[in-house]
C-alpha cells in the first residue's frame, strides 16, 4: 500500500496563492542591507538549484516575494551550516511548471501536463518515484533524505537547530512558528525583518482582507468572464460534469476540488486502485482543460493585475 501525501498534494494544487513557511508572519516590505547583500551571491536566471548546502539561483524574473523566498532559503541554508548541517535550499511552492500546468494557464503545457497526471491527484501513488507527480515531493527532498540518514540524537539537533519538525502540522498555527534563535527564525529576520505585533498584522490583514474583497469583485464583476465562465459551465454540463458554480473566480478550481473531494479519508491507495483512477482523472482534467480554455486565456491576464487569494480560478 502507498500513503498518498493527499495534504501535501492540495498545497501543491493551491500554490499559486501560498507561500512556503520560511514566509510567514514575517514583513514584506523592503529589502535590509543584509538581504541585499545575500543577494550578491546570487546569480540571475535559471530555475531553483543548488547543491548541498550550497545557495540557490534566483530567477531572473522574480517578484520581490519570490526573491525574497530564495534570499530566506539560502540565508537558513548558510545558518545550518554553521552549525554543522547540510541543508539544501528549497523555494517550496511558488510559481512553476506543476503550478501552472495545474491551474492551465500555460494551454500547451497544461494539455502536456494532464494528459500523465490528471489534476496531480492520484499521480503519486500511480507514479510514487516521479518528481513531477505533486506529492512526491517529500520523497525527492534532499533535506527528508539527509535527515533521516543522522543518528536519532543528531536528527533532534538537526530540527532544533532548523525550527520546525520534521512534518508540520498544517492545521496548527502555533507549531508553524519556527523556534527562537533557530536557523529559519534567523533567516527570517536577515530577509523579511522582525516579525509583526499581533495589532500590525491584524492592521495589515483587514488591508489584504479589502484588496481582496475589491479584487474577487473585479474579477466576478467582469461582464467578459461572466459570459465565458457561462460558456465553460455549459461546456462542462455537455461532457456529463456537474457544474457546482459559475462565479469567474471559482469556476476554474471547480472540477479539480471535485475530484479532490473523493481521495480516500485514510489517504491511504494502491498503485492497482489508483491507476483507475488517475484514468478518471485525467478524462475530467483535459475536458476541463478544453472547456475552459477561451475563459482561462481571458481570465489569467486580468487575475495578474487582480489577483485574489480567496479563490485561483
Amino acid at each position: 500500500m502507498i500513503t498518498l501525501q493527499f495534504r501535501n498534494i492540495l498545497m501543491v494544487l493551491a500554490a499559486a496563492s501560498m507561500l512556503p513557511l520560511s514566509a510567514c508572519s514575517q514583513s514584506g516590505s523592503g529589502e535590509s542591507s543584509s538581504t541585499a547583500s545575500d543577494g550578491r551571491d546570487t546569480q540571475a536566471g535559471g530555475s531553483p538549484s543548488a547543491a548541498p548546502g550550497g545557495a540557490l539561483t534566483i530567477p531572473e524574473d522574480a517578484d520581490p516575494v519570490t526573491k525574497k523566498i530564495y534570499l530566506a532559503e539560502n540565508a537558513t541554508a548558510a545558518c545550518m551550516k554553521k552549525r554543522g548541517f547540510s541543508y539544501t535550499p528549497n523555494p517550496g511552492p511558488t510559481e512553476n511548471e506543476a503550478s501552472s500546468a495545474i491551474d492551465g494557464a500555460d494551454y500547451a503545457l497544461a494539455k502536456k501536463y494532464r494528459q500523465k497526471y490528471g489534476f496531480g491527484i492520484y499521480s503519486s501513488a500511480v507514479y510514487p518515484n516521479d518528481p513531477a507527480a505533486p506529492g512526491t515531493s517529500e520523497k525527492g527532498n534532499p533535506n527528508a533524505s539527509y535527515r533521516s540518514s543522522l543518528p536519532a540524537a543528531q536528527q533532534k539537533a538537526y530540527d532544533k537547530a532548523l525550527g520546525r519538525p520534521a512534518r508540520v502540522a498544517l492545521d496548527n498555527a502555533e507549531s508553524n512558528r519556527p523556534a527562537k534563535g533557530s536557523c529559519i527564525a534567523e533567516a527570517n529576520l536577515k530577509v523579511y525583518g522582525p516579525a509583526k505585533s499581533a495589532a500590525e498584522q491584524d492592521r495589515e490583514n483587514a488591508k489584504q482582507a479589502e484588496r481582496d474583497r475589491q479584487a474577487g469583485q473585479a474579477l466576478n464583476g467582469d461582464q467578459q468572464l461572466v459570459l465565458l465562465a457561462q460558456e465553460y459551465a455549459s461546456c462542462l454540463r455537455k461532457d456529463g460534469i456537474t457544474v457546482s458554480t459559475t462565479q469567474p473566480t471559482s469556476i476554474g478550481e471547480m472540477v479539480k476540488f471535485q475530484v479532490s473531494a473523493q481521495i480516500p479519508a485514510d489517504g491511504t491507495l494502491s498503485k492497482e486502485d489508483a491507476m483507475p483512477k488517475l484514468t478518471r482523472e485525467i478524462g475530467l482534467a483535459l475536458k476541463d482543460l478544453e472547456c475552459g480554455k477561451k475563459f482561462r486565456a481571458a481570465y489569467w491576464p486580468k487575475y495578474k493585475k487582480n489577483p485574489y487569494v480567496g479563490g485561483n480560478g
